[in-house]
């Protein structure tokens, strides 16, 4: 065997006279080689195991036409039915190895068939059976080839009608007004069975990849002329101390989380944030768009007041319409007299024990948020927008 060199038609060495006695076999032979393939992937629709048969059928006949050749191995046609087989397997769902290791143990179960056909040729010497798994091995290796290539463009196209799916979503959502029924069904397009809250995310077009790499089957993106806007629907991933870790040195400014009807508005915030903080000290802290409503329903923004006060008046939502007013009367009044029982007491007529005993309701329904200065702000800015009113 010294000085042979590998062939890429190394079936060319296979002597022509194997030809008949392989004929005599290609029965046997299919049945074997179609058999382990099947099994192998699971097919149990007779249509599929048809096809099957037929591209195995075709594949045997054309080895039998390469035997002493140095033609290429697979010819369009047969070429084509394993690069269906392949695309086949992806649009099931299956991993690709399993159709490979099934072709793998096809050249085991060719190898043992065509030797014993070649036994009939003549008593083959180890040359002879070297040839033989050369060829074997190089022309599975071809179907290999194809069937890899199938299984790649079926995902390939996959991913492009997903990525026009994911794309549909985020435009509809970003420019809003699409009916509701519209955007659930694009939702469902691409896996979400519901769309709940949206938290939306200015980005640089450059950080863009990565953090759709990063979020996958959660976000959605619309990319634009200067940025792109990350859709994220409400999980884990998208809780505040989750993204000040992930976007931290990314340019990214939050948005608030919102019904999916209001994006539009809350993009619209994220963009005045973006304003707001451009001349920020630290600037690779992503910016919380949260942070700037108070500032913004200052300045006029009818979208941030609204959700200023629909964020700080949650937790009297919940109580009698009377007694609502009552704490909220209250409040209004503590925060404008920084605290002070007495003022509160005679600017609404009330003894001051009673004014302790609702101050110490607050403080159950506000909790620590009570103590905190930017809070007490949001609330006052709130609260006297809605006594002016």
């Amino acid at each position: 065997m010294a000085g042979r060199v590998v062939s890429p038609t190394p079936w060319q060495r296979l002597p022509t006279d194997l030809v008949p006695a392989l004929h005599d076999r290609m029965s046997e032979l299919g049945d074997a080689v179609a058999g382990e393939i099947t099994v192998s992937i699971g097919v149990d629709d007779p249509k599929v195991a048809l096809d099957v048969r037929r591209g195995v059928d075709a594949a045997l006949e054309r080895f039998a036409d390469l035997v002493g050749t140095d033609a290429p191995a697979l010819p369009a046609g047969v070429r084509e039915t394993f690069v269906d087989l392949g695309a086949a397997e992806a649009r099931e769902d299956r991993p690709p190895e399993t159709l490979v290791s099934a072709l793998r143990a096809s050249a085991r179960v060719m190898f043992r068939v065509i030797s014993r056909a070649l036994a009939k040729v003549r008593d083959p010497g180890t040359e002879d059976l070297v040839d033989l798994s050369d060829a074997v091995t190089a022309y599975v290796d071809e179907l290999v080839a194809a069937t890899t290539e199938g299984f790649t463009l079926q995902l390939r196209e996959q991913a492009g009608e997903q990525d026009r799916r994911r794309r549909l979503l985020a435009e509809m959502l970003v420019r809003g007004s699409a009916p509701e029924r519209a955007v659930q069904a694009a939702a469902e397009g691409i896996g979400w069975r519901r769309i709940d809250a949206v938290v939306p995310i200015l980005l640089p077009l450059e950080q863009t990849r990565q953090a759709q790499f990063r979020y996958r089957d959660d976000a959605v993106v619309l990319e634009r002329e200067r940025d792109s806007v990350l859709l994220l629907r409400r999980s884990r991933p998208a809780a505040r101390g989750q993204l000040e870790r992930a976007m931290r040195g990314r340019g990214a400014v939050i948005g608030v989380t919102v019904d999916w009807a209001r994006v539009p508005q809350a993009v619209r915030l994220a963009e005045l944030t973006a304003q707001l903080a451009s001349d920020r000290a630290d600037a690779d802290d992503p910016v919380f768009a949260e942070d700037h409503l108070a500032t913004l329903a200052l300045r006029g923004v009818q979208s941030a007041f609204a959700l200023l006060s629909e964020r700080r008046l949650a937790p009297f939502a919940a109580l009698r319409e009377s007694t609502r007013e009552r704490h909220l009367e209250t409040l209004h009044s503590w925060l404008r007299h920084w605290g002070s029982r007495a003022a509160v007491a005679d600017e609404l007529r009330i003894h001051p024990q009673t004014v302790s005993y609702r101050v110490r309701q607050l403080h159950e329904l506000l909790g620590d948020d009570l103590d905190d200065p930017d809070v007490r702000f949001e609330l006052a800015v709130v609260l006297a927008d809605r006594s002016r009113r």
